[in-house]
């Protein structure tokens, strides 16, 4: 499989990619290496972990190089994220232990009743590319902590980081055969789900999970679907415009809009409608675009070249449907595979662009009138992931948000993801959960005590 740069277009890698017979007997391999890491005692486990997240941010230049090549992502978009990293894990490190821990329920003084926990036991991982330290950490991270192997696949835009991610691992010291990496495309990941897998954890496109879903399904086995949203925000008439529009356009251009969690629709107050569009545009329009290679860039290029495809077809949708172009629309005329920051005005609920994800830096622009028509508009999807408000009032903004169908919500923030919380989506967002503590004991199933004598 050819690794190729998402700017440059050159090839700068080729590794060979897994096929049924080897993820057959990586299967085996973590089968019979998590039988042995589950009764490892937990601070053994804790140790591992722990040396692992050192070595990742005692290399974060080498790791930053490697995924930005790769993926497009800017340098210091892609440093950032590997920072960033560090918390989750040290969370997971924090708060493992407690999970693993036998809870007395009830004694009536002739029977004790108790909960224990085991591992799930071996788990197929399929990840993403957009960040691949965030994504592959929620899963992978608590997963080895609770007593689990993982047969991890990333993205086949983001192989090279995973197999770094993998080499870590070696290098922390985890047991071989643990964290395998399963290397390919959408073949190797179906044939990975072929194997008697004890778990699924998938984050990615509401398509693939569709797909994935139906062919687990019968298994009985846990499974969790992160599948991106149409994430909408409401700036309201008592907020301050520029501090709006700054937060509108990093929540949908931040990494090239490819965040499952970027905005995807903007609804602005009648009242502030006018000037929210006149400081968007100037801020759309003065975003540094090129070189992802470059600490200057904010904005580069799309990871996968085919999806230039689907924005443009998004922008020619709404324009021929009424919808008016500010800035933007198109591909970079002057960098490779970087589609423009994009305004569209005029806006309705017909168009794909308010419809269908996007995935990319456009945004779209609804005026309203008052709180429950922003509020009929914001739910009026199939998606639910995340919600966002921008208004003075507390108050306000409650009412908002507790009204919304998402799995989070956001006031005066957005595109943010916190390891205290559990990561969810409703509807066509996908089910289960990632991070929080919540997100340790999907790991784990129960088993009930109750003994006399």
């Amino acid at each position: 499989m050819k690794i190729q740069n998402p700017y440059t277009f050159e090839v700068i890698d080729e590794v060979a990619e897994d096929n049924a017979r080897t993820i057959g007997d990586k299967f085996i391999q973590a089968k019979k290496a998590q039988i042995d890491w589950g009764r490892t005692n937990f601070a053994q486990r804790h140790k591992t972990i722990a040396k692992f997240s050192d070595l990742l941010q005692e290399n974060i230049e080498g790791c930053a190089l490697i995924t930005t090549k790769e993926t497009g992502k800017p340098l210091n978009a892609s440093r950032n994220e590997i920072k960033a990293t560090n918390a989750r894990i040290q969370f997971f490190l924090d708060r493992v232990a407690s999970k693993l821990a036998t809870r007395e329920v009830f004694d009536d003084g002739s029977t004790k009743e108790s909960l224990s926990f085991d591992p799930l036991g071996v788990i197929a991982n399929i990840s993403a590319w957009n960040f691949p330290y965030f994504v592959g950490i929620n899963v992978f991270i608590p997963a080895l902590l609770t007593g689990n192997a993982v047969l991890y696949k990333p993205s086949e835009f983001a192989t090279l980081t995973g197999l770094k991610l993998v080499d870590l691992m070696k290098q922390a010291g985890l047991p071989a055969g643990l964290f395998a990496p399963i290397i390919g495309q959408g073949e190797q990941g179906k044939q990975l789900l072929d194997e008697k897998v004890d778990g699924v954890f998938f984050t990615g496109s509401n398509r693939t999970g569709k797909s994935i879903a139906q062919q687990v399904a019968g298994r009985m086995i846990k499974s969790q679907f992160e599948l991106g949203g149409k994430d909408p925000l409401y700036v309201c008439d008592d907020f301050d415009v520029q501090n709006a529009a700054e937060s509108v356009l990093d929540g949908a251009c931040y990494n090239a809009g490819q965040s499952c969690c970027g905005v995807e629709r903007v609804y602005v107050h009648e009242k502030v409608y006018n000037e929210f569009l006149v400081k968007l545009t100037k801020l759309a329009s003065d975003v540094k675009m090129g070189d992802p290679m470059l600490e200057s860039t904010y904005l580069g290029p799309m990871t996968q070249p085919d999806h230039l495809q689907l924005l443009e077809l998004h922008v020619q949708d709404a324009v021929a449907k009424g919808a008016k172009l500010l800035v933007g629309g198109a591909r970079s005329k002057g960098h490779a595979g970087i589609f423009e920051p994009t305004v569209l005005t005029d806006v309705t609920h017909e168009m794909l662009v308010m419809k269908d994800e996007t995935f990319g830096p456009i945004m779209p622009i609804m005026k309203v009138s008052n709180d429950e028509e922003a509020i009929r508009l914001m739910n009026d999807t199939e998606f639910g992931l995340t919600s966002s408000v921008f208004t003075e009032n507390k108050e306000r903004a409650k009412k908002i948000l507790t009204a919304m169908n998402s799995g989070t919500v956001y006031w005066n923030c957005c595109d943010r993801v916190s390891p205290h919380l559990p990561w969810s989506g409703r509807g066509q967002s996908g089910e289960g959960y990632t991070l929080s503590e919540l997100g340790i004991e999907i790991f784990l199933k129960p088993k009930a005590w109750q003994l006399r004598g």
